[in-house]
Order: C-alpha cells, then structure tokens, then sequence
C-alpha cells in the first residue's frame, strides 16, 4: 500500500513538471509568433514617424529592412528606434529589425500612411415612399487607409433601426415609423479611421426626400396616316410600391433633333400622351419625370427614345413605253480587246478589170451595130 501511494505521488510529480514545461513552451512560441506576425502601424502622412523594435532595452543594436531590402528614404536609428522624417505614401511597406551582432529578427511592423477622415457629404432620398428612405454618403477627400462609417437616424427622439444597402457600400436604409409625420429626421455619420474621425449631421421633413424614380420603359410610335403625331407611353417606376394610394403625375418633354428648345407638357396620372405639334419628317426626342401628386420633387429624366412622325410611303414609277424583251434583239457589243478580222485583198488585175468593165462594153455594142 506504501508503494502504491509513492508511485502515485511520483506520477502527480512528473504531471505537474510536463505541465510546467508545457506552458514554457506555449509562452516562448507565442512570444516568438508575436515577433514573427506584423503589426500594423498607423501614421499621419507629413509628420515623422518612430518604430520601436519590440521590447528591446534603449541601448540595443539593431538593423532594419523595409520588404526585405535596406531603408533607403531619410532616417535615423536611435538604439532600437528607427525615426523617418516626414512620411508620404512612399514609405509604405513592411518593416523588419534584426538583433545584432547574431541578425535575429526581433519584431515587424507594416507602416500605414495616410490622413484623418474629414466631414463626409450625406444626402437622403425616398424612392420608396411611404415605405422607407435611403441615406447616402461618401468622402471628398481620400483617407489612403482603411475608413469606416457610422450611422445614427433619430426620429421623435428615439433611435431607428439602420440596415446596411446590400448593394451599395455608403447607403443604408431606414423604414418610415409612420406616415405623415410632423417631427423632423436627424441623420448623423461618423467617419472613422486610426487616425481620427469626424462626423456630419443632416435634418430634414419627410416631405421633402419623396422623390421617385424616373418612368420606365418609354415608347414613342408614330401614327400611321399623319405626319405630326407621336404616341408616347410608359410605366411608373417598379421601385415606387403603392402606386393606387400614392399615384404619381408626370411630365414630358420633346423637342426635334435640330432644335434645343424644348416643348412640355404636365400630365396627372396618366401614362401615354399623343403629341400632336410635331415637324412632318423631323427625328424626335423625348424623356418623362414623375413626382408624387402631393409631396416631394421631381424625378430626373427617363432615358431618351427616338422617334419620327410617319412619312407617306412615295407610289412607284411606272413606264409608259412598253418593250418585248423576248423578241428585241442588240448586237452584242465587240470588245476592244478582241482583234477585227482583215478583208481579203484585191489583185492588181481585178482592179484594172473593173476599172475599163464600161469601155468594153461599149466598143462591143459599136462592133455589133
């Protein structure tokens, strides 16, 4: 039983000792991990920049390399600290220090350079009116690093839910809490990088972000049988979603091509419009807006269509001289290419022969009287 309980203090013993050489092990690996993984550096773009060579004591000897090959751009080493004077984007990179005399590497940092953000620009719309509205914004100024946003819309003082646009990186969107309302929406975005941050707060009444999208699928067509009318039609946009109880009105604008005065024409909700002044032969073009009947503003313009009013086909023209191809005949026409066949020529004789034919003749009728 003594021998039982000895081994069983020994087995306790050798534990504890691999557990203790265990956890020696779990702390050098990670410190060494922590000299081996990069660190990233944050830094203003103009000022001078100090990178510290892990925990090294102020009187270490050290050398450093910037993506593996010496640094070239203006500097100096003050024990583990390695100063660069007035950084821009070309300091860019990633930094190694090495322990001398043995060149261990101690720690590495890759340096960002860049701006703090400042105010962004935010603008509000409602497309989608009366079920929500989208919030847009966007820097004018690059920030060179990493920048974040964040978004906060009060409404009768309480917080409104935010949902990130799936599509579109600076817009969210927000549902309306109710409809016709008197209390105005506040919308506030901080922009946010490791350098800074700064923020830009809009107010606004729900009435005036309604602005619909532009008319879709226009058509213009011309009128069989006269010349200065045009049919044009169209739909509502697909994003407006109630359009019995929110209709919208419209209008349209045309104008021929080689003019730039333009002709208009407000409509109440009607889709189509036969225009009725346009120029016999003239190519047209023609674009719709739609507001909603009550609130809001404009759309923008629908994409332009062509058109032309209808042009009488001219009758064909008809001979008045009929010809019989089949029995008409035309000498084929000789090429100049071809060689001409040569007459026969005539002797000497023969020509003398028809020459004195009539002298002859009349001798022998003398001989004969």
């Amino acid at each position: 039983m003594t021998l039982l309980c000895v081994c069983l203090q020994m087995a306790n013993l050798v534990t504890s000792l691999c557990c203790v050489v265990l956890a020696a092990v779990v702390v050098a690996y990670a410190q060494r991990r922590s000299q081996l993984v990069a660190r990233n550096q944050y830094e203003r773009m103009g000022n001078d920049v100090t990178m510290q060579c892990g925990s090294l004591d102020n009187d270490a000897s050290v050398s450093w390399k910037v993506n593996g090959t010496d640094v070239k751009a203006q500097h100096h080493l003050e024990g583990p600290r390695l100063i660069l004077t007035e950084v821009d984007l070309g300091h860019n990179g990633l930094y190694s220090c090495f322990q001398n005399p043995h060149g261990e590497r101690r720690d590495t940092i890759y340096l960002h350079t860049g701006i703090p953000p400042r105010e962004p620009t935010v603008t509000c719309r409602s497309n989608t009116y009366p079920k929500g509205f989208y919030c847009s914004w966007h820097q004018l100024h690059q920030t060179f690093i990493p920048t974040t946003f964040e978004v906060d819309v009060q409404h009768n003082h309480r917080s409104l839910e935010v949902q990130q646009d799936p599509d579109h990186k600076n817009r969210c969107r927000v549902r309306f809490p109710e409809v016709f309302s008197s209390f105005p929406y506040k919308v506030n975005v901080t922009s946010v990088n490791a350098l800074g941050k700064a923020s830009t707060t809009i107010s606004f009444e729900e009435s005036s972000i309604v602005k619909p999208d532009p008319p879709e699928r226009v058509t213009a067509t011309p009128i069989r049988h006269n010349a200065r009318r045009l049919e044009v039609s169209w739909h509502s946009p697909a994003t407006w979603p109630d359009i019995d109880n929110f209709p919208l009105k419209y209008f349209l604008r045309y104008r021929p091509l080689i003019r730039e005065q333009w002709q208009h024409v407000e409509l109440s909700d009607s889709t189509s419009h036969t225009i009725t002044d346009a120029i016999a032969g003239k190519e047209y073009i023609i674009q719709v807006a739609a507001k909603d009947t009550e609130i809001g503003t404009w759309s923008d313009w629908s994409v332009a269509v062509h058109a032309t009013p209808w042009i009488e086909d001219p009758l064909p023209i008809t001979s008045t001289t009929e010809v019989d191809y089949t029995t008409a005949k035309t000498s084929p026409i000789p090429s100049s290419n071809a060689p001409q066949k040569a007459e026969q020529p005539v002797g000497g004789a023969a020509r003398l022969l028809t020459h004195f034919s009539p002298l002859l003749l009349g001798m022998l009728l003398l001989f004969m009287w």
